[in-house]
């Protein structure tokens, strides 16, 4: 069986098609000009939708409809009855009728306002992910059930946009073929299938790989890929935008390891790259303290306040470019104190960051 997206489940306890959200801007309902532009997952839910009116629908309509041919609309009829969906198919040729049990709807909803609004800023905070199938069912599923807010409260709840508001970051663009990864790595994930492909690193260098995807992290408005590297025997991250080629062996499994805790692989990571740990300490002047002190930079970070105002930090995390990166960002209110290591790639980066600064000044 091959459907995009996670499978879940209805409210009524019976299996619902993955990733298969109703349009209520269409009806549900789109033109065969329009069928050209959907997914599979699209495609699936507007077939759903017509299977329960009232009568069905004719198989004719269907292919129609949706530009399919007689092979492929039973494949997708196999893949929604592998999902346990009630299908009666009745009659041959013109009289085909294909419909859905009517006793197989969901159950009434009824959600607090509490829980809509928590649902609505949830999916601001995956607005990176704007122009992709995923955003587009999550919004679709999110409009789906802000309709069960109740009379009371529906007032309350127009002006959400304006109300809350995530800022974003400096977003990954993940349009266009950055969809097709999303799906692509999904599926493989939810269904246990390896992954064989092509990445290309930040310095350009681009190298196969053949991967057991285990989870898939946002950070910094970016996905993240935590896989088994086969042939280096080690998980690793994988940016899911560097992906030149991915592709998920269908019908290929593996065996996912019971005790993979994506918390444990990020335990020394001070953001989303991780690697064997060192201490750590870095103080940082008085005009910066409060700022440092107000945040949780790692669950291993340690705060001692100085007499001069200024402040220590301790951290056991990995020494990667994100570190890097956030001690530079301080200036000279930050000075890394141990390990040497790391003192030493501050300093060279500083001491090549001047020299820039000097060479511009001589021209």
């Amino acid at each position: 069986m091959d459907i995009p997206h996670d499978a879940s489940f209805g409210y009524n306890g019976t299996k619902k098609c993955p990733g298969l959200f109703y349009d209520a801007r269409t009806n549900g309902i789109e033109s065969s000009k329009m069928s050209e532009a959907l997914n599979k997952a699209q495609k699936l839910v507007k077939i759903v939708d017509l299977m329960t009116r009232r009568g069905g629908v004719s198989s004719s309509e269907l292919m129609e409809r949706f530009e399919l041919d007689g092979r492929t609309l039973r494949r997708y009829l196999a893949d929604l009855r592998g999902l346990d969906l009630p299908i009666a198919d009745e009659g041959r040729g013109d009289e085909r009728i294909i419909s859905i049990d009517p006793r197989w709807r969901r159950t009434g909803v009824r959600l607090s306002l509490a829980e809509v609004l928590s649902l609505h800023f949830g999916r601001k905070l995956f607005n990176f992910l704007d122009g992709t199938s995923f955003a587009d069912d999550l919004s679709g599923a999110i409009e789906r059930l802000e309709p069960a807010i109740s009379r009371t409260h529906r007032d309350l709840a127009r002006q959400l946009d304006t109300k809350f508001l995530a800022v974003g970051e400096h977003v990954k663009d993940y349009r266009g073929e950055g969809s097709e990864l999303i799906d692509e790595a999904v599926t493989a994930l939810v269904y246990n299938n390896p992954l064989v492909g092509r990445y290309r690193k930040a310095n350009g260098v681009e190298s196969s790989y053949q991967l057991h995807p285990y989870t898939l992290a946002t950070f910094r408005q970016g996905l993240y890929l935590f896989a088994l590297d086969l042939d280096a025997r080690r998980v690793k991250t994988f940016a899911l935008e560097r992906f030149t080629d991915l592709v998920r062996r269908r019908q290929e499994y593996f065996e996912f390891p019971a005790a993979w805790q994506p918390s444990v692989h990020l335990a020394h990571a001070f953001g989303i790259i991780s690697g064997s740990p060192d201490q750590v300490r870095i103080r940082f002047s008085e005009r910066v303290a409060a700022y440092v002190q107000e945040r949780i930079w790692h669950p291993s970070q340690v705060l001692n306040r100085l007499a001069d105002g200024g402040l220590e930090l301790t951290l056991q995390v990995a020494v990667q470019v994100e570190l890097v990166s956030w001690i530079l960002g301080f200036g000279d209110d930050a000075r890394v104190l141990e390990p040497p290591q790391l003192v030493e790639r501050v300093r060279a980066t500083v001491a090549r960051t001047v020299a820039q600064y000097e060479a511009n000044l001589g021209n």
